[in-house]
């Protein structure tokens, strides 16, 4: 019995389960505009109180101390009871039941209206409950299967995803129309299932030549979930659901979830075949067994990290770790500044109550689908082409650029395309992250290290969505509470984009840090050629296009922008606005210039007054 109850699988069923109930922070923009009403906030208020919401989902750095503290089994006997992920998980428990739990104290009016800054902390002990259990689940998971870290953050980051979609369902079956119950279910949901579960999550590493098709089981699962959820919800939008339609969505649900035990069910009775033959009595057996249990070839085993075993001192102290930084603000907290301020975005656009819950669900699959689909792609890449992981996370900011700036542009249908965009490479991003901290700074540290970083969200979070989403709505709002029309967040999501395009650059430079650019199938010249390359002022020349093409993008975005202006195709942008657009196309020019004045000079050493006269002239 405690061969099924301690091991690696049912530890990840555990885990999923928590993932699948702890996302109360993707659900703000259901109870929002109770949250809003019942203490009398305007909009820049709302989004302080939000900005707190996400700095607690994302400050984790107590959690993976206290994860690193008391996960592995030592010290004191008599304290030894004391020790495993549990502890971890339950602090978290505990923090989601009391902030949770006050803030429907406050809005149903059980207590007095508390000042705004109580109200912060209220919502900053409630989503910091997530960290908790984020940490003790994912670095739990990268332990348990240290060959696949990105399949196992993936899947794990994917049930996190889909929290806000299921939520909403149990939201619609129980307490619809009553925002401020479903408060109170936040609180008692995720604790529930946490203390119920949280003493079967255990560090119990292992590797098996067979673990991918489990995992691959999970992906199943969770596929199926997400595609259930979404029939669901283009239904609710073509037919109104009775209760009892909402009630069987909601069993459905719970059957496809209790699925994953199944599956940990048939891997463990499999684990504990083979370890009788090793423990058997014919040495044929044995051997045959011993083979099984060989560890297959890792990535890691051909392309070596670029840091290893760094703590945070350390790794703060590196380049690799503020990149990532910078990337994760920029893009993180551009994803969380949308979805933040979905309702009010929906509501400036005309849109009802239902077409907006709609939207909120499913950003939650677009989340999921993201967070699923980052892992799985990002492990392919690395261990049969050597691409390193920077690489995606460069690819989604690109794509969550496009995706703001249709939000900005207003067209009919704009939402819907431009969250679709959005969500995935959010979700993409955050399942991205840890597994390329555990491996540019090493496991040892990994759950401080991917919370510190973590932190890049609510800091980027802060700045788009009070100081740019919130003041220009409230400018544009004047002397009332809410705005309607595409301009009352045109200009937000033409910042926003610019903010994902930095962020982009910055996650590109990462990328061509790694050891693993040089062994890129994709680059034959590079991969034939990189010893000199590397020993050489030549190593420049292959990179020069990408300067160029980063510029090209500078130049047709800010001409491109302006052109619609001009003849009207997007309304009247704002001065400061227009002055982006012009920094923009006239900002490309300097790549090029760099690109080919740099290269002209390496290439003719001898003759670099002539080459850069030549350059310049033309």
């Amino acid at each position: 019995m405690d061969n099924i109850i301690g091991n690696r699988w049912v530890a990840t069923v555990a885990s999923i389960w928590i993932q699948a109930t702890m996302g109360g922070s993707y659900v703000f923009g259901v109870y929002s505009p109770v949250l809003k009403s019942s203490q009398s906030y305007d909009q820049s208020t709302l989004d302080t109180v939000s900005v707190f919401k996400d700095i607690g989902a994302n400050a984790g750095v107590l959690s993976g101390l206290l994860y690193a503290a008391t996960a592995a089994s030592s010290g004191p006997r008599r304290w030894r009871c004391f020790h495993g992920p549990w502890v971890v998980l339950a602090a978290g428990a505990v923090q989601c039941f009391l902030g949770y739990f006050f803030m429907w104290l406050a809005v149903v009016g059980l207590i007095p209206r508390p000042p705004m800054p109580l109200m912060c902390f209220f919502m900053f002990l409630a989503a910091h409950a997530q960290t908790f259990f984020s940490t003790a689940n994912v670095v739990t998971g990268v332990l348990n299967f240290p060959e696949y870290n990105g399949t196992i953050v993936g899947i794990l980051k994917g049930f996190l995803g889909l929290t806000g979609a299921m939520t909403i369902q149990v939201y619609q079956a129980f307490f619809k129309g009553n925002q401020s119950t479903f408060i109170l279910m936040l609180a008692l949901l995720p604790t529930t299932v946490t203390f119920t579960v949280m003493c079967l999550v255990r560090i119990s590493p292992g590797s098996r030549p067979d673990d991918k098709k489990y995992l691959n089981r999970f992906s199943v699962v969770a596929l199926a979930l997400a595609a259930f959820i979404m029939t669901i919800i283009i239904l609710e939008n073509v037919i109104e659901f009775q209760r009892w339609a909402c009630l069987v969505t909601v069993a459905v649900l719970i059957v496809l979830l209790s699925l994953p035990l199944k599956i940990a069910i048939e891997a463990t009775r499999n684990e504990n075949t083979y370890r009788v033959l090793l423990e058997g009595e014919s040495p044929a057996e044995s051997v045959a067994a011993t083979e099984e249990y060989k560890v297959l070839p890792s990535a890691s085993d051909e392309i070596q990290p670029v840091e290893e075993s760094m703590d945070i001192i350390d790794a703060t102290c590196s380049l690799n770790f503020w990149l990532l930084f910078i990337a994760m603000s920029c893009g993180m907290g551009s994803g969380l500044a949308t979805i933040n301020n979905m309702s009010q975005i929906g509501q400036s656009l005309g849109y009802d109550i239902v077409k907006t819950n709609t939207l909120i669900s499913l950003w939650s699959i677009w989340n999921f689908l993201g967070r699923f689909g980052a892992g799985y792609i990002s492990d392919i890449l690395l261990r049969q082409k050597g691409l390193a992981r920077p690489l995606m996370i460069a690819i989604s900011l690109a794509t969550m650029t496009a995706g703001h700036l249709v939000i900005s542009l207003g067209f009919p249908g704009n939402l819907y395309i431009g969250t679709i965009l959005v969500g995935i490479c959010y979700g993409a991003q955050w399942s991205l992250m840890p597994t390329i901290t555990a491996e540019i700074f090493g496991v040892k540290h990994m759950g401080t290290i991917f919370n510190t970083i973590g932190i890049a969200s609510p800091i980027g979070t802060y700045f788009l969505s009070v100081w740019v989403i919130g003041n220009i709505y409230d400018r544009q709002a004047r002397n009332t509470n809410t705005c309607y029309g595409v301009h009352c967040f045109m200009s937000s999501f033409f910042i926003l984009a610019f903010v994902s395009f930095l962020g982009f650059l910055v996650a590109l430079t990462l990328f061509f840090r790694t050891r693993a650019f040089y062994k890129c199938p994709f680059w034959p010249p590079i991969r034939g050629c990189h010893r000199l390359l590397q020993t050489s002022p030549l190593a420049l020349l292959p990179r020069a296009w990408v300067v160029l093409a980063v510029g090209n993008i500078q130049c047709f975005l800010g001409y491109f922008l302006m052109w619609l202006a001009v003849v009207g195709f997007i309304p009247r942008p704002p001065v400061p606005l227009m002055c982006i657009f012009m920094f923009l196309a006239a900002h490309g020019p300097t790549f090029f210039s760099t690109a080919t004045v740099v290269t002209g000079v390496l290439n003719f050493p001898d003759y670099s007054g002539t080459i850069v006269g030549i350059m310049k002239v033309i």
